[in-house]
């Protein structure tokens, strides 16, 4: 795995994260991160879609905030936004003590994720929580 990540280590993320700021969500219901956010609540996570241009809609009951500042407080950040974006999402993730930093499938940055490593913060990347939960779950505040 590109991260590095023992089973133990994403059995440990998943069984004591608490609240996630899943940034990228989408109000479609065949997008990945919409069925990722239910995924997340229905296992007992408090969830804040964050998306600016969907700003004050709701997703899942959850109401969308604009910025990564708005979700806080946060335990992990879920991101669902193209490479390019990670940089400033984990300058953001370190700012507002995130623990962990969750790049999605095909969200790769090891420049980004080194920074956020020497932060103290932990890193997955190219992974999905619902491919995890079923692999080697099931994970969530209440298991």
């Amino acid at each position: 795995m590109l991260d590095g990540n023992s089973d133990d280590t994403i059995r440990e993320i998943l069984t004591t994260t608490r609240r996630i700021a899943l940034v990228g969500a989408s109000a479609k219901p065949w997008r990945p991160s919409n069925g990722v956010m239910r995924f997340l609540l229905d296992r007992g996570y408090e969830v804040t879609p964050v998306n600016p241009e969907l700003a004050g809609q709701t997703i899942h009951g959850q109401t969308v905030v604009t910025a990564l500042a708005d979700a806080a407080p946060l335990d992990m950040v879920d991101v669902f936004r193209a490479p390019a974006h990670v940089a400033t999402l984990v300058d953001r993730a370190i700012q507002l003590g995130a623990k962990t930093i969750w790049m999605q499938l095909g969200v790769i940055d090891q420049d980004a994720a080194a920074k956020a490593r020497a932060a103290g913060i932990k890193i997955v990347m190219n992974r999905c929580p619902v491919i995890e939960d079923r692999r080697i779950g099931p994970f969530g505040p209440h298991h």
